[in-house]
């Protein structure tokens, strides 16, 4: 009889066990589902210190607390903030991302602690808080919530450990010269002289940067295509920098390209018509510097016989030209067509089939109208004539079919005034002889009777 009693009581146990857990289950159960989703996107409701404080002797962090739990937003470490000095480095610096990329922490010199506490965001220098420094604390958008809701506003944070509040301002815009486009996301760095500890901000999707509360003076102000997300300034990276005097308030403009100190060299010749071809540089060539015929010497191979050069146009005067050239022609041949036909004007299909679907090369205005205030971008390209990487080389006389010709140019000059002496060689294409027509009319195999 004891095994029959020691089974009843281990089902008892088992019985309870259940039980209590089934009691446990029911009192961690959350809310029901259902209600309308979150879309919200996580707001700023306090910040630490706040905006306009003075903090002699400040030691703490700076904290952003939100009104929810905010994505840790992992791949960034704990690095962020401006970092580094006037120019930065040469590509030792780690690079900003994450949640540490959503942080810019200026004036500082080396790197920035960003953290992250669920609902808020804790930074500090590495270096400590200096005394008697304006800081700017700005928050980027693009921070989300657990949701995946974005905050698509940014905010920025003005407070001094000491030195009394500025009240001097700084904007501009940041223009790619080459593409002829404003450049989003630009690295702006404002140092004031003698200083290398620069103001940190970034300009926004119109290329537009605002910076508010800083001392007077003048400034070394750079705008980077900040490549590597570092937020300085890196070999190879295209940049522009200029000299602003700051009293209430100073204006800049930036035309972002990429320096090099070598001069151009030719990338490729290729041959236009019986009497031009078309020279590629390995980078644009200086718009402010006028083309000479000059500086182009052309030699028959392989004897190096002089050929002389009527003229040098760039890509788009010559192709310019054309255009006028072939409008001329159509407008003549219109006016003929007219007279055979009694007085009637040409058909619109038959007045200019050539051009009915034929692509338009992008233009300046074309590439700014999809920026913002298209008026005011191409007001600010108009201030600085457009460069170009290709210019047509037109002879005196017909290039020989078959035949070789060196091509010499001499102080072809980049965008930042690096000079070389290149060249280059072309050769003409011999034309494909006409196909000879093989057809043959049928013969007549009928007989007559």
């Amino acid at each position: 009889m004891a095994r029959p009693a020691a089974g009843a009581g281990r089902q008892a146990q088992v019985a309870r066990l259940l039980v209590v857990a089934g009691l446990g289950a029911c009192a961690n159960q959350g809310p029901p589902p259902g209600g309308p989703p979150d879309k919200a996107p996580p707001q700023v409701v306090r910040v630490v210190p706040e905006s306009g404080a003075v903090l002699p002797g400040f030691k703490g962090d700076a904290v952003l607390q939100f009104d929810e739990v905010i994505d840790e937003m992992p791949g960034g470490g704990a690095r962020g903030g401006g970092g580094g000095g006037g120019r930065g480095g040469a590509g030792g610096a780690a690079p900003v991302n994450g949640l540490a990329g959503q942080i810019v922490l200026s004036p500082v010199a080396g790197d920035v602690h960003v953290s992250w506490h669920r609902s808020a965001i804790h930074v500090k220098p590495a270096e400590g808080w200096k005394p008697n420094r304006v800081y700017h604390l700005e928050l980027l958008p693009g921070i989300v919530d657990l949701r995946r809701n974005i905050l698509k506003q940014g905010k920025t944070v003005i407070f001094s450990t000491g030195a009394p509040l500025p009240h001097a301002a700084l904007a501009g815009t940041a223009l790619h010269w080459v593409e002829q486009r404003v450049l989003a996301g630009a690295v702006i760095r404002a140092a004031p002289l003698p200083d290398t500890v620069a103001y940190v901000t970034v300009a926004d999707s119109a290329g537009d940067f605002h910076l508010t509360d800083i001392p007077r003076g003048r400034y070394r102000v750079w705008a980077i295509q900040d490549q590597n997300s570092n937020r300085q300034l890196d070999r190879r990276e295209p940049f522009d920098s200029t000299t602003v005097a700051i009293d209430s308030s100073g204006s800049a403009v930036l035309w972002v390209f990429a320096h090099d100190t070598v001069g151009p060299r030719i990338r490729s010749v290729d041959p236009v018509d019986s009497l031009a071809c078309r020279i590629q540089f390995t980078a644009p060539l200086d718009p402010r510097r006028p083309l000479d015929a000059a500086q182009v010497r052309l030699y028959a191979l392989p004897d190096t016989t002089p050929v002389a050069v009527r003229a040098l146009f760039t890509s788009a005067q010559y192709d310019s030209l054309q255009a006028k050239a072939r409008a001329a022609a159509d407008s003549l041949r219109r006016a003929k067509d007219t007279t055979a036909h009694g007085g009637a004007p040409a058909p619109a299909a038959q007045r200019a089939p050539a051009m009915a679907g034929a692509p338009r090369a992008p233009s300046a205005r074309d590439t700014a109208a999809v920026h913002g205030d298209t008026t005011r971008i191409r007001r600010l390209l108009k201030q600085r004539p457009v460069p170009f990487d290709r210019v047509v080389l037109q002879a005196a006389r017909p290039l020989a079919p078959g035949t070789k010709y060196l091509i010499r140019f001499h102080g072809a000059t980049n965008l930042n005034g690096a000079a070389a002496d290149a060249q280059g060689v072309l050769t003409v294409p011999v034309p494909k002889p006409a196909a000879r027509d093989t057809t043959r009319a049928p013969r007549d195999t009928t007989k007559s009777p």
